[in-house]
């Protein structure tokens, strides 16, 4: 029904899904307005849902990542500020900032 009412799909997840750098949770954008029909979201700062999707690491996270950095949407450098503060492993953290390096270029 969303779908068909908005033209795409919607996920809503909650705090345990994503990866996402710490003190996303004081980051997160309200969304409302017209559109919305009085309706109210909270999302996650641009550079919080990048770096969570570069975690998570699939095709069409990747194309998302790619897209909001040649949109100037978030910036190489403010991903990279907010790299030590991923919830990951060492080796996990070199993967993806190697990913935002190769975004980059």
């Amino acid at each position: 029904m969303f779908h068909d009412t908005f033209g795409y799909y919607a996920h809503g997840v909650g705090p345990e899904t994503a990866k996402a750098p710490d003190g996303w949770q004081d980051r997160l954008v309200l969304l409302q307005g017209p559109g919305t029909a009085g309706a109210r979201g909270w999302c996650l700062e641009a550079h919080d849902l990048v770096l969570a999707k570069l975690v998570a690491g699939r095709d069409k996270d990747l194309a998302f990542a790619r897209a909001a950095l040649a949109a100037g949407l978030v910036s190489a450098a403010g991903l990279d500020a907010r790299m030590a503060a991923l919830p990951l492993v060492d080796d996990q953290r070199e993967g993806v900032t190697r990913l935002v390096a190769s975004l980059a270029q």
